[in-house]
């Protein structure tokens, strides 16, 4: 991938370039540092209807609101409006939220990039795309660029917080961190990854194996705007990096793909601006190439967008198991189902529709690679697939000489057989 959106047309043989980041999608970096989460989240419940429920906040709700806000939204060297309403502040690099952390409280910011990691084999299709990408095109990658104006050098753009963004947590405590999940031992294979959990949280995902030691992570993820029925739930898709005790209590989770937060490095990709446009029924498919991997040199965690993109990384002084290698990762989509009604939620996971609907219908992650220890890229051949409820979302697996290892995935929610 470049440093661009792919566009996928209905025949998957035929691929051209073109890109970007708001339900209107929002790929969301929000500093959830304090759960040493990376949840690279796009805002799925923006479009919801807040105004009767913003009756029921009371003023000092509101006036404790106001000032968290006042706090985390940092001074900004220049404003930009962008068309679909955000306000992307351009903040200096020094004075951007994550370095809020305690544990950064003397950390100076990695100024050298990292050695990005080796592919082992490339194929000569993916040489011929990624020659066609670097031809210098300046390509709108987010709904803020459209206007032409960029953050200045030495700042980072970042996607203002608001009142309304507050309101979608469940407090001002939760806002901006990743609720835990509640796992039910009972149900819970010895290897089986974390994610498996109760507490409304559902998903359809592909594992690797816990004995082996992971550097890092990579895939393709079909881009769309699911439909989220309550302003409580949400519906993403990303990767997980996980080291530590899987049983939640002692985990460590570096997290990336539509649903985050750390020191961000990159000028052009905003905090929490819209990606556009998305994935189509029947049409036009659009992915996003995302890449985690551990720095061989000083240890943080970065994240690259694209191809040779770096967006930002997490410093090495927050993890803990996380601090030598990752043990296991996980793809795929989670949901929130609520049960508002006593029903399962209609929220939908990746395109609303079952893995068997296949390309142009369902959502897919596709090339699904790992970084080893000496900083290389291989495609992953020994996955296993999961899914709570094949009834509500589910998941399929395959691989071809194209697209490697890769599956769909996702699904309705609340249907006949998902009452």
């Amino acid at each position: 991938m470049a440093s661009n959106t792919n566009i996928i047309a209905n025949k998957r043989g035929s691929v051209s370039s073109h890109f970007h980041f708001h339900l209107h999608l929002h790929l969301r970096l929000h500093l959830l540092l304090f759960s040493l989460f990376f949840v690279a989240k796009f805002d799925l419940v923006s479009g919801l209807n807040y105004t009767k429920y913003s009756r029921k906040v009371s003023s000092l709700r509101l006036e404790r609101i106001q000032k968290h806000l006042e706090k985390i939204n940092k001074p900004a060297v220049l404003t930009i409006v962008s068309p679909d309403g955000d306000i992307i502040d351009c903040v200096h690099k020094k004075k951007q939220p994550a370095l809020d952390h305690p544990l950064l409280k003397n950390h100076k910011i990695q100024r050298v990039a990292p050695e990005m990691p080796k592919v082992k084999m490339l194929k000569r299709e993916e040489e011929k795309i990624d020659s066609k990408r670097n031809e210098g095109e300046d390509f709108v990658w987010q709904m803020w660029h459209r206007n032409g104006t960029r953050c200045p050098k030495g700042t980072v753009p970042i996607r203002r917080s608001t009142t309304r963004d507050v309101l979608r947590a469940k407090s001002l405590f939760h806002f901006g961190k990743k609720q835990p999940t509640i796992i039910d031992p009972t149900s819970r294979r010895a290897d089986a990854p974390d994610v498996v959990s109760g507490g409304g949280h559902e998903h359809a995902i592909a594992y690797t194996g816990t004995s082996q030691e992971v550097y890092g992570a990579k895939a393709t993820i079909n881009v769309w705007d699911p439909a989220i029925q309550e302003v409580n739930e949400f519906s993403l898709s990303q990767i997980w990096v996980l080291s530590g005790s899987f049983d939640g209590s002692d985990l460590n989770s570096i997290e990336a793909g539509w649903q985050s937060g750390f020191v961000q490095t990159n000028s052009r990709i905003a905090i929490g601006a819209a990606i556009s446009p998305v994935s189509q029924y029947a049409a036009n498919q659009y992915d996003i190439t995302i890449l985690i991997w551990k720095d061989p040199k000083l240890g943080n965690w970065w994240m690259g967008f694209g191809d040779n993109n770096l967006v930002g990384y997490w410093p090495a002084e927050l993890f803990t198991h996380l601090t030598d290698h990752a043990t296991m990762v996980e793809w795929g989509g989670e949901v929130v189902n609520s049960r508002a009604n006593g029903k399962h939620t209609s929220t939908e996971m990746g395109s609303g529709h079952f893995a068997e609907d296949g390309f142009g219908k369902a959502s897919y992650f596709r090339n699904l690679e790992i970084v080893d220890g000496d900083n290389s890229l291989s495609s992953v051949h020994d996955i296993s697939i999961l899914a709570e409820n094949t009834n509500c979302y589910n998941i399929k697996n395959s691989y071809n000489n194209e697209w490697g290892t890769y599956f769909y995935y996702g699904g309705p929610g609340n249907n006949p057989r998902c009452p």
